[in-house]
């Protein structure tokens, strides 16, 4: 189980520096040419951590690779989403308005709902792929990994003004 958590460190950290390398500095600006690298090898460290954890079978594997690409793909178009709801809010804390911050609690509340449909709706095809238990750990390791970038965005998003 050490190694297994030590993985979970390594693979949530990545998937981090994923997430929050789209945050805009407020101070600096960051070159943006090595992102495309970095989102590459986060991907693929995930895929590895993923399968190692997962522990499919020949027959599993070829039903579930399919099913894991398209769900990472949508998924990434919510992160995507949630990263220009958090640069809106970056460019907008020091100023914010009623208007400003109603449209970013509509779109957090929308991305949230989204996230849920999207795993409601991939549920019977993970279960198509794999018996109920290892779904259930595979949506254990996308929740490991949404709670530590959504506890680190917490940590380094600061509150609405008053």
């Amino acid at each position: 189980m050490k190694t297994e958590s030590r993985r979970i460190v390594i693979i949530v950290l990545l998937a981090l520096v994923l997430a929050l390398s789209g945050l805009p500095a407020l101070a600096q600006d960051k070159p943006e040419d090595t992102m495309p690298f970095i989102r590459e090898k986060v991907k693929a460290d995930k895929k590895l951590f993923v399968a190692e954890v997962m522990q499919l079978t020949e027959s599993e594997a070829k039903a579930f690779w399919p099913v894991y690409d398209n769900y990472q793909k949508d998924l990434a178009k919510i992160y995507e989403r949630t990263m220009l709801m958090i640069r809106d809010y970056a460019n907008n804390h020091q100023s914010m308005t009623n208007e400003i911050a109603k449209r970013l609690t509509v779109e957090l509340l929308a991305t949230g709902m989204d996230h849920q449909k999207l795993k409601e709706n991939y549920w019977p095809l993970f279960r198509g792929a794999l018996n109920d238990i290892k779904v259930a750990r595979y949506y254990q390791l996308e929740n490991k990994i949404a709670a530590a970038i959504n506890y680190d965005a917490a940590n380094n998003i600061p509150l609405i003004g008053k």
